[in-house]
């Protein structure tokens, strides 16, 4: 008896699912459009740690406790890093790029990247550090840049201001309103 109602119960179990595959119309746009319009992302990615290699070469490490993926939206899909973001890009010489912060987010259209709260950029093989509460990474241009208060440390220097523009390496600064020891070398 025992061993029949176990049969039975099996047999309502799978004819259950069977009806919810067979009921379901799974339409993914349908789905996209339902995320979108509740503001909920597509994808959920917790403690990625993502490489991008060309050639054979590492090129980029990403890592982040948090990734929620919004590419569903129709006028400007994007990527957002809640809990922060750490990237680290190498060059062919194997230098590297440090850039973090506490929050992120992407827009895949323009290719920039709004990283603030705790915006720390390093320069490893220069010894060039770059920290501020907000900062804009053009990815087509390779520039960074903000609007922001900031301090630019050097191996000889530390400069304050608010307003700064850089290459992606650290190395071509436009900086205004500053204050600081600036070290300047003699030419004769």
């Amino acid at each position: 008896m025992k061993h029949l109602l176990n049969i039975i119960i099996k047999n309502i179990a799978i004819t259950v699912v069977v009806a919810m595959f067979f009921a379901c119309n799974n339409n993914s746009q349908k789905v996209q459009d339902f995320l979108s319009d509740q503001n909920l992302p597509i994808g959920v990615a917790e403690n990625i740690k993502h490489v991008y290699t060309d050639s054979g070469f590492v090129k980029s490490k990403l890592f982040a406790p948090l990734l929620l993926d919004f590419s569903n939206r129709k006028e400007h899909p994007y990527s957002e890093f809640p809990k922060g973001l750490k990237v680290i890009s190498f060059d062919a010489n194997g230098d590297s790029i440090t850039v973090s912060s506490n929050y992120g987010i992407s827009y895949s259209k323009t290719s920039v990247t709004e990283i603030k709260d705790g915006v720390t950029i390093e320069n490893h093989r220069q010894k060039i550090t770059l920290k501020t509460q907000q900062l804009f990474w053009d990815q087509k241009t390779h520039f960074f840049y903000t609007e922001k208060d900031f301090i630019l440390t050097t191996v000889n220097d530390t400069i304050y201001g608010y307003g700064f523009e850089s290459n992606e390496q650290l190395t071509n600064w436009n900086m205004r309103r500053t204050k600081g020891n600036i070290y300047v070398k003699d030419i004769e």
